[in-house]
């Protein structure tokens, strides 16, 4: 991955600090862009670009950013979309609203970027993108109707990008996770074996096969990144 240029969307997050770090250390470039103005804690340095207080729901913002970091680098080899929500709501009793948020958050986050993105990773001779979906996306359970929906928009723009995209070799694939190992998710389900879960560690290195070079024969792929949940 040395000398890769990579846009990682949600990077201030846990998740996208992981992926960001992971490829830091393996010797790519990065464009970090989040919604937060914060950037992560690491990686920092002459090869990192962070645009924070950007608004990727937006099109022409998330435009704006693309174009900034091909800029910066001279070009992107692989968009990584991790900025994403999430929200626990039954049905009952919920509002149209949490659909319209996650919608916005989940899909068309990746969408804009991605869309930024295609005329700048035609141009690299392996340009990568790598969506998070989510296993629950498959199955929803109690609460997840909003979020499980939203997730599978991620999956079906990914096989929808795949095949638009493959015969210019570019390759479009999203991980599905269960559950994460965070500080949120333990607060939240304090009794729950943790040992059992996802590190993002784990989860990045996975998404970094997939934006690498030698990942060139798999694309329109939705691979479960389950732990032992």
């Amino acid at each position: 991955m040395s000398s890769r240029v990579f846009v990682v969307t949600g990077a201030s997050g846990i998740l996208g600090s992981a992926v960001a770090q992971a490829a830091a250390e393996h010797g790519a470039r990065l464009a970090l862009i989040d919604f937060a103005k914060a950037p992560p804690a690491a990686p920092s340095g002459p090869e990192v670009f962070f645009q924070g207080g950007v608004d990727l729901t937006d099109a022409n913002s998330a435009s704006a950013a693309i174009d900034a970091a091909a800029d910066r680098f001279g070009g992107i080899d692989a968009l990584i979309n991790v900025a994403g929500g999430f929200k626990w709501e039954a049905h009952e009793g919920g509002g149209w609203e949490t659909w319209h948020s996650l919608f916005l958050m989940n899909v068309q986050t990746a969408a804009n970027a991605s869309r930024a993105a295609i005329p700048h990773l035609k141009r690299s001779a392996a340009g990568r993108i790598v969506n998070v979906g989510a296993n629950g996306a498959l199955k929803a359970a109690l609460g997840m109707g909003a979020y499980a929906a939203s997730k599978a928009g991620v999956h079906s723009l990914t096989q929808a990008l795949s095949e638009e995209l493959k015969a210019e070799g570019v390759t479009v694939n999203a991980v599905l996770p269960s559950i994460l190992d965070t500080p949120t998710n333990r607060a939240d389900m304090p009794k729950a074996d943790f040992s059992a879960w996802v590190q993002p560690a784990d989860l990045a290195a996975v998404m970094l096969f997939l934006a690498s070079e030698e990942a060139r024969a798999v694309t329109g792929a939705l691979i479960p990144v389950t732990g032992r949940v």
